[in-house]
């Protein structure tokens, strides 16, 4: 079930009239969009299409993802970017690949990775946007859905602005043969899932439909409530 953000006017950082009131001009200025980021350009690339599509000077994204990593997405548009703060500290969901450089036991990965669940600290990418000093994130799971020789699936939820690829690697540590993440796919950002997204394509076809389709593809930014966790 949704939840709604609901404030006193006195606290509103900006003014908010019922959803189902606003003009479409009005929507669109508080509204969401739920991207499932294609593999390919990075996530500023994709805010500068969400621009073009959508006929706005302003959106900002809800979580940086790598241009090899797809999946959910969260972009505010105009107004909503004042959510930013709720968006990018919400909780988030992946699922990966992780390469192991040499064949261990099943049963010593999924110890490994069992170790990795809870507080642990990483160093940030030497490519990375911000210091390079160690930092504390959280695991909240880390499950090992398949393993197929040293290809390792696997599935973790995780504290806002942990780094999945250093993860893998120390995964690798951890067993002592070293590792490195192939593939990553984001299918949680706070309350949003996969079910609740839409292609750069959908938004293209919707927003030459006309208003029906656009109220269909942008939500209200009433969504982003306590369920982000």
């Amino acid at each position: 079930m949704r939840k709604w953000l609901i404030r006193d006017a006195e606290e509103a950082t900006f003014n908010v009239n019922y959803p189902g009131a606003r003009t479409l001009e009005e929507h669109i200025k508080k509204g969401i969009i739920v991207l499932d980021k294609p593999q390919g350009p990075t996530s500023h690339t994709v805010d500068a299409w969400i621009k073009e599509i959508v006929g706005i000077d302003k959106c900002s994204h809800g979580g940086t993802l790598d241009p090899k990593v797809s999946g959910v997405m969260v972009i505010a548009l105009e107004d909503s970017t004042k959510l930013m703060p709720i968006l990018l500290t919400s909780k988030k969901e992946y699922v990966g690949i992780v390469y192991l450089h040499k064949p261990v036991f099943e049963k010593e990965i999924r110890r490994a990775c069992d170790e990795l669940i809870g507080k642990i600290t990483q160093l940030p990418p030497k490519r990375s946007a911000v210091a390079r000093r160690e930092r504390e994130r959280e695991i909240f799971y880390l499950e090992v859905l398949e393993i197929q020789g040293q290809y390792i699936l696997i599935k973790v939820g995780c504290q806002a602005g942990t780094y999945i690829r250093r993860l893998a690697e120390q995964i690798g540590w951890k067993l002592g043969v070293g590792s490195h993440l192939l593939e990553l796919r984001r299918t949680k950002s706070g309350m949003f899932t996969e079910d609740d997204c839409v292609t750069l394509q959908d938004l293209v076809s919707a927003f030459a439909a006309g208003e029906e389709k656009i109220r269909e593809v942008v939500h209200p930014l009433e969504l982003i409530g306590n369920g982000v966790g």
